[in-house]
């Protein structure tokens, strides 16, 4: 996968912040070296997260974005700071940017720091405006605080570049899949192509978990469910099956005991860091009572079809498996609530759209607040009685 085709979610994600008139705008488009954020000296320009997906040497395929100023005034800056703030969850990089020419950090910019401190997340920070005023250090900060003074009309950035690549995570990430087998193993990818696959591709998982096996010489076969017994009858040094989450239970009894059996679900849950919290909130869908709500999650937005499994097939498989009149919500995208004291069960897709530290964020949530969440394909898996089968091959 190419550098200009790599997905959203496994780019570095780096947000620039700070007040009004801060400079983030311009030191974003001087970094890119494009105009992507509209630069203006009345403040406030900046009114929605603008995003640009590049690659950004010497760190490489990145999304920055930036944000409106967390000081912005009146409803509609109220709701605008919400949806700053919330970029928080996305953040791989956080990059605080200061005005060299205020005597003082403000309090919004102090309660800032904190929370990114707190948080735990990588950031620098950039002081700003040095053509018109010397930099120097804030009393707010703490002496060990280490400063980028830069000047957003002239500098190259070199500085701030080589500052994010100290902080990014690498780009090679742990494999997918395959660490979980023997160097140059047989695998057989079960993806179905129905009214649900895409037109003439398919969708993320499926693509990742390819090409990290093709990645490291292992040997990937592609079929469809009515196919699978043909290929394992042809090809006896198949290790592993990995299957569409909705062809668990057809696949299961098509699989040997002798031979792996998981999903790309379940494989992402693992791959997105969030596996041992979401299968604790397997439990949790033996204890739903009638009119419990349930938040069904995806982090993708697409057109519902009829028998989509989000809205449709899952609702369907958590009444009959519970047999009780359960109530259900669903987000989509980055609509993912920020309170979510009224579920009993948040029902999560494999995050493929996501990075790893919104998925994190989500999940993070979820247990601060006291709310089980359950991968789609583990919830069907457990719905099936093969679980602990699926689980095996991580162990």
């Amino acid at each position: 996968m190419s550098l200009n085709n790599t997905p959203s979610g496994q780019r570095v994600h780096i947000g620039f912040f700070g007040i009004r008139n801060a400079g983030k705008s311009s030191i974003v488009n001087k970094l890119t070296n494009q105009a992507v954020s509209l630069v203006s000296a009345h403040k406030g320009t900046t009114t929605d997260p603008v995003r640009k997906t590049m690659e950004l040497l010497p760190l490489g395929p990145v999304v920055i974005i930036d944000t409106a100023g967390f000081d912005d005034e009146g409803e509609l800056g109220e709701l605008r700071k919400e949806r700053t703030y919330r970029i928080l969850d996305e953040m791989d990089i956080v990059v605080l940017v200061l005005d060299a020419r205020a005597d003082h950090l403000t309090e919004e910019e102090v309660d800032f720091l904190k929370m990114v401190k707190e948080r735990k997340l990588p950031y620098i920070i950039i002081e700003n405006h040095v053509d018109e005023v010397a930099g120097h250090p804030f009393e707010e900060l703490s002496s060990d605080e280490k400063l980028l003074y830069v000047d957003a009309t002239t500098d190259d950035m070199a500085a701030v570049k080589q500052a994010l690549l100290q902080l990014a995570p690498k780009l090679t990430e742990q494999p997918l899949v395959a660490d979980l087998v023997p160097e140059k193993s047989t695998v057989v990818l079960v993806i179905p192509i129905d009214e649900s696959a895409p037109k003439g591709r398919i969708i993320l998982p499926q693509q990742m978990v390819l090409r990290d096996l093709l990645d490291h010489r292992c040997k990937a076969i592609c079929c469809q469910p009515e196919e699978l017994t043909e290929v394992l009858n042809e090809d006896k040094s198949v290790s592993l099956v990995i299957t569409d989450s909705q062809a668990f239970e057809t696949v299961s009894k098509m699989v040997p005991e002798n031979i792996f059996l998981t999903s790309f679900s379940i494989l992402m849950a693992r791959y997105r860091g969030s596996l041992n919290t979401q299968l604790k909130g397997v439990a949790a869908l033996k204890n739903l009572q009638d009119n419990d709500k349930v938040l069904i999650a995806e982090a993708c937005t697409h057109h519902r079809q009829c028998n989509d499994i989000g809205t449709v097939k899952l609702p369907g498989w958590i009444r009959n498996h519970t047999g009780k009149d359960v109530d259900f919500e669903f987000s989509s995208g980055n609509e993912f609530p920020e309170d979510l004291s009224k579920y009993k069960l948040v029902v999560h897709c494999g995050g493929c759209m996501i990075n790893a530290s919104e998925m994190q964020s989500r999940t993070k949530h979820c247990v601060e607040q006291g709310v089980p969440i359950v991968n789609y394909g583990m919830a069907i898996a457990h719905f099936n009685g093969i679980l602990d089968r699926s689980l095996e091959v991580l162990k």
